[in-house]
């Protein structure tokens, strides 16, 4: 995901940076990262890079080469804070697709020994990020919902002075990214969020004493409620110092402490320690009551500590049963919940914690129990949601990718890997009920969407077992997809008596039972869920009044009422949470429309719960989520 240049090839660069500690001033000051972390799974010797950035946008967009000298300039830089979405406000079709904008940080290191590697992580950079230090280019990584790591090489690393970082951000896509870049047939630009640009979420720098724990997947397997619960382990360790070191994991369980293996690393080798254990009357994680067993590791070199891991993990078994029904610990589920986007006025996408808190807190006051995005949320989110007993459908941004571009080899593969990182990163959190592959891709599904679903859902049950995979697919109207069959679940997007659909397919409301029926018989033994269903409303008036709230309170207690006759559902998210922007000239079925808005959110932009919340909530309410006896 990232690559480092040789130095001598870049010596160059240097010499067109201005000494880093001469500018320091003008920068407002190197500061040294913080010890405070924005969530607490991971490796110790973690710092947040806070304080002040400079930010300046690259208007002529051009390469590398011809901009790198420019940034040793002070003109044309802005004091900023990271995380940062540059355009964030600006709703032009220019903000919309995308620019290329430079960020730089002089920062010193915390304090401690001086034999110690350092990594830089990016927990979100959206689209594609060049990164340098002291003027050497060390790393690039594309890809706007994967978090990335690069190791700073020893030889630039000032462990007393300034260090220079500098990053490139390209916020342009194409139609072969995720999500893809795409035009309709009158050359509108088409996409379900805002292509915000920036670094939008932190960026931690972590030391590293020789021995590196880089991945941990805890993993319990539960069979039966009842049954003991196995617990598997994979720690990946890699020497990151000068020296063969013979490194011991330990970890606990729980009240259980255990020895998790022991590797002898030469220079910069990797091994990975694997470990079962047996918990023969283990406490389960569900939403009433969300145990979780502390699950930390430590790294060791002879007597010394070299490097913790903190994590967190619940025993749960979440399965489709023999009738296609989704259950949690064997019990049948009927899920209510809704969709959410990170965004916010001023912010785009770059929020705090703060604002993750409210967007919880309105889904708990809902009764919401299940959280969905079109990409992997914060990590902060999903340890709350493990904590509070939340569920996550977590998904891939393969979003209306067409069969065009699936067709080519290199795509699938792309699209496959970003599926591999979602698990690899996110499989730890008991909260994970689902991976799905995708959402609202070409309603009929050919050879090179069926060859994608196969290797994507192969690569997700390889890399965890535990878990069900779905899609979430653009409606109930088609037919029935033998390139499904992989899946396990089955997420339907019903917009029934709100949108048109191809040839006034889903015009009348009065047809989604019976669609539904003809769905489910396509499906019999899969799980199936409703993924999204709303409607916009942005002002009062009478029921037959599209756009109303009236109108869409109407609505949406019709979908409800059809859903409570299907006995077969696991489940129904309302699409969404929160209004967020979506792409110029957005209007999304209202005759009353506020582009980019989308207007189905209970809450509004600002943040005010909006005439259709409190009949919502009612209904969720009323609803028997876990142990469901439909």
């Amino acid at each position: 995901m990232f690559r480092l240049i040789g130095l001598s090839a870049a010596l160059l660069s240097l010499a067109l940076l201005a000494p880093a500690g001469a500018q320091a001033a003008a920068a407002g000051g190197a500061s040294v990262p913080s010890s405070k972390t924005l969530y607490s799974d991971g490796q110790s010797g973690r710092y947040l890079v806070d304080g002040s950035w400079l930010r300046r946008l690259d208007p002529s967009n051009v390469g590398l080469a011809q901009n790198w000298q420019k940034q040793s300039s002070q003109a044309d830089w802005t004091p900023t804070k990271v995380p940062n979405a540059w355009n964030a406000g600006d709703d032009s079709l220019g903000s919309y697709a995308g620019s290329v904008g430079w960020y730089r940080k002089d920062f010193r290191l915390p304090p401690g020994a001086p034999a110690r590697s350092w990594v830089i992580r990016f927990e979100q950079v959206n689209f594609a990020a060049t990164v340098w230090l002291r003027g050497v280019q060390i790393g690039s990584h594309a890809g706007a919902y994967e978090p990335f790591e690069i190791r700073l090489p020893k030889v630039l690393v000032k462990n007393r002075g300034v260090n220079r970082l500098v990053l490139r951000v390209d916020s342009r896509r194409t139609i072969n990214d995720l999500p893809p870049a795409r035009n309709n047939d009158f050359g509108q630009p088409q996409g379900g969020w805002w292509n915000y640009a920036g670094i939008l979420r932190e960026v931690y720098l972590r030391a590293v004493d020789q021995i590196d724990i880089t991945s941990v997947n805890v993993r319990p397997d539960l069979l039966c409620q009842g049954c003991p619960a196995e617990v598997n382990w994979q720690v990946k360790l890699s020497n990151l110092g000068a020296a063969t070191r013979t490194v011991t994991v330990a970890g606990r369980f729980g009240p259980r402490r255990l020895e998790i293996g022991r590797a002898t690393l030469r220079p910069g080798a990797s091994a990975t320690l694997t470990k079962r254990l047996t918990i023969a009357k283990p406490k389960l994680w569900s939403p009433a009551r969300p145990y979780l067993y502390d699950a930390s590791l430590v790294a060791a070199v002879g007597a010394r500590t070299v490097q913790r891991y903190a994590r967190r993990v619940g025993v749960r078994s979440i399965k489709v049963d023999s009738v296609g029904r989704l259950t949690l610990n064997g019990q049948r589920l009927d899920l209510r919940g809704v969709g959410i986007h990170e965004d916010s006025p001023g912010r785009g996408f770059a929020i705090d914690n703060a604002i993750r808190d409210k967007q919880i807190g309105w889904a708990r006051e809902l009764r919401g129990l299940v959280l969905r995005a079109h990409y992997s949320l914060h990590p902060y989110t999903l340890q709350r949601a493990d904590q509070l007993g939340m569920l996550v459908w977590s998904e891939v941004p393969v979003y209306q990718v067409p069969n065009e571009q699936l067709a080519r080899a290199a795509n699938r593969a792309r699209y496959v890997a970003a599926v591999a990182s979602m698990v690899e990163v996110n499989r730890d959190h008991p909260s994970v009920m689902v991976w799905s592959v995708g959402n609202e891709m070409a309603s009929s599904a050919d050879d090179s969407q069926a060859s994608y679903i196969a290797a994507a859902t192969a690569k997700a049950k390889l890399l965890d077992p535990s878990r069900p995979v779905g899609i979430a697919a653009g409606g109930p109207t088609s037919t029935c997809q033998s390139a499904y069959e992989p899946l396990d679940v089955i997420g339907l997007n019903d917009y029934f008596g709100w949108y048109v659909g191809e040839s006034g397919s889903i015009a009348d409301r009065e047809l989604l039972s019976e669609t539904l029926d003809a769905a489910r018989s396509c499906y019999p033994t899969k799980a199936m869920m409703i993924t999204e269903f709303g409607a916009e409303a942005s002002t009062a008036g009478q029921a037959e009044d599209r756009g109303t709230w009236t109108f869409a309170n109407d609505l949406i207690k019709f979908h409800l009422d059809v859903y409570a006759t299907k006995p077969w559902l696991s489940g129904s998210l309302y699409w969404a949470l929160q209004e967020f922007w979506v792409r110029p000239g957005w209007e999304g079925g209202n005759p009353h429309p506020a582009p980019p808005l989308f207007q189905k959110g209970l809450v509004s932009f600002a943040g005010a719960k909006k005439p259709t919340f409190a009949p919502v909530a009612k209904a969720f309410r009323a609803v028997k989520q876990v142990g469901s006896t439909r």
